[in-house]
């Protein structure tokens, strides 16, 4: 970690000479394990420095105390960045029964204190509670708008925040193992806008104590997992390199290129629409295209109206089209 904050440091000092130089024409996706103690925003600037690209954004903020997979967008796969953000998610995350913290998580100061400790059959009993469609509020440490400023802004200056609570998804929560008395480990499925840190502080609260959260990792974001990602100290060390090939730690050549996914990865679970050279053209230009034609009938009968589509051109993605009646309509063109 310290030698990745090594590059980080000059990477920050030097950004805003960097804003002039416009960097290459880089398109696809990252998949990176976020490691401790690094903003999200800081992991993408490394990213995009190791790529030289011109373009780059990230899919869901991880908590400088997170870890794990934090999908990193490159040139044109930033207009896919919605698709993903609007999948679904998991995390493994450790919760440390009987101390209430401010931010619900181990970097806060403790607020209230518990003698209590739930048993394991309390706990799974208490589980299908937190499962389905529920109202979560989020932490007052927290990104969510009040009139205006950001809830961690008001939070520090000590003033009141009332946050109202919103619906949000829990597709699946597991008990993984008991860690002592004092902590338990879980494993969720969420959809967006679910905060961890809520869940485990509601789920303290509901067994007759406080908690929060010690550890969090996201295991997944989408199509992304985390068996699959690339360790961000491994993308750092390439800042100060020419090549896009280096060599690790142990040696053993690494190849920058091969690192990046294809655009087309964060749109695996849309449907495609092929399109001719003809559409093609229509569609760059900003027109709709009918879809009920000979040729595709049989593979658009079933999409739903405003259901988003995926133009391929060629095994090509060339555009993330609408289906408005019998017309697809472009909603984001892409220059590959």
């Amino acid at each position: 970690m310290r030698a990745l904050l090594k590059i980080w440091r000059p990477i920050q000092i030097a950004r805003t000479m960097a804003r002039k130089r416009r960097g290459q024409l880089v398109h696809g996706w990252v998949n990176v394990d976020k490691p401790l103690h690094l903003t999200s925003a800081a992991a993408v600037c490394i990213v995009r420095r190791a790529f030289d690209a011109q373009k780059a954004g990230h899919c869901g903020t991880l908590d400088p105390l997170a870890t794990g997979v934090l999908p990193i967008a490159l040139g044109e796969a930033t207009k896919t960045v919605p698709f993903v953000m609007h999948g679904s998610k998991g995390y493994r995350f450790k919760v440390q029964w009987g101390e209430a913290r401010t931010t619900d998580d181990r970097e806060g100061a403790v607020t209230e204190t518990s003698a209590h400790r739930p048993a394991r059959s309390e706990i799974v009993r208490m589980i299908p509670r937190f499962v389905g469609e529920i109202n979560q509020v989020p932490p007052r440490f927290s990104a969510v708008k009040i009139g205006g400023r950001r809830a961690y802004e008001l939070a520090r200056s000590r003033k009141e925040v009332d946050i109202k609570p919103r619906r949000v998804i829990v597709h699946a929560l597991r008990l993984v193992d008991i860690v002592g008395p004092d902590e338990a480990v879980f494993a969720v499925d969420c959809g967006k806008g679910t905060y961890i840190r809520s869940l485990a502080r509601d789920l303290a609260a509901s067994l007759g104590t406080v908690g929060h959260i010690s550890c969090l990792r996201r295991t997944y974001c989408g199509p992304f997992r985390d068996c699959d990602a690339i360790p961000l100290e491994k993308l750092a060390r390439s800042c100060h390199m020419n090549s896009l090939q280096y060599r690790g730690s142990d040696g053993v050549p690494i190849d920058l290129a091969a690192c990046l996914l294809p655009v087309a990865r964060a749109l695996d679970d849309i449907p495609a629409l092929i399109v001719t050279k003809s559409e093609a053209g229509r569609i760059r230009n900003g027109q709709a295209i009918p879809v009920l034609r000979t040729d595709n009938r049989q593979q658009t009968k079933d999409f739903p109206n405003h259901a988003n589509l995926c133009a391929l051109l060629d095994g090509q993605v060339i555009a993330l089209m609408r289906l408005e009646g019998r017309m697809a309509q472009p909603m984001r063109v892409l220059n590959l």
